[in-house]
C-alpha cells in the first residue's frame, strides 16, 4: 500500500468514486423508470375509470373484477404504450360499443334528454304541487262561504258578539 499504510491509496479512491457514481446514476435511471411507469399506470387507471364494464355493467373498466375488464384494461396499456392519447382510447371504445360504454356520457342527443329529464320532471312536480295547493285552498274558502251561508244569522250574530267579548 502506498502512502505508508494510511488507506487505499488514490486508484482505490477513484475506483470508489467511480463506483459511487455508476450505482448513483443506475439509481437515478431506476427510479425515474418507476416514475414513468407509475404515470402509465395512473393514466390507464383514468381512462379505465371512464369506461362503463360490459360484464358488470354498473362498475368501471378500473373497478369491475371481471376478466372482460381486466382484458379491456390490457387493452388500453397496449394502446397507451403504442403512443395513443387518452382521447383516441376512449374513442376506439366509442366505436366498438357506442356511447353506452362512457360512464359519464355526452351530452347530446338522446343522451341530453336523459340529462334534462330529471330536472324537468322535480320542476312538473313543483308546478303540479303549487296548482293543487292553490286549488285546494281556494276550495277550502268558497266551502266556508258557503258553511256560513247555510247558518241561521241569529246564531253567526251571537258568534260574533261572543269573539267580540273575548277581545276585550
Amino acid at each position: 500500500m502506498s502512502g505508508g499504510g494510511q488507506g487505499p491509496g488514490v486508484a482505490g479512491r477513484v475506483a470508489l468514486g467511480i463506483a459511487l457514481a455508476v450505482g448513483l446514476v443506475v439509481g437515478l435511471v431506476a427510479v425515474g423508470a418507476l416514475a414513468a411507469e407509475r404515470a402509465i399506470e395512473d393514466r390507464i387507471a383514468d381512462v379505465a375509470r371512464e369506461l362503463r364494464c360490459v360484464v358488470c355493467q354498473n362498475l368501471s373498466v378500473a373497478d369491475s373484477p371481471s376478466e372482460m375488464a381486466k382484458q379491456m384494461r390490457e387493452l388500453i396499456r397496449e394502446r397507451f404504450l403504442a403512443g395513443e392519447t387518452p382521447q383516441a382510447i376512449r374513442a376506439y371504445f366509442v366505436s366498438k360499443y357506442g356511447d353506452w360504454i362512457l360512464l359519464d356520457p355526452p351530452k347530446r342527443g338522446f343522451n341530453l334528454v336523459a340529462w334534462t329529464l330529471p330536472f324537468l320532471a322535480v320542476i312538473g312536480g313543483c308546478v303540479g304541487v303549487l296548482v293543487a295547493v292553490r286549488r285546494w285552498v281556494r276550495r277550502g274558502g268558497a266551502r266556508a262561504a258557503e258553511a256560513a251561508a247555510g247558518v241561521d244569522p241569529r246564531y253567526l250574530e251571537r258568534v260574533r258578539r261572543e269573539l267580540e267579548d273575548l277581545k276585550l
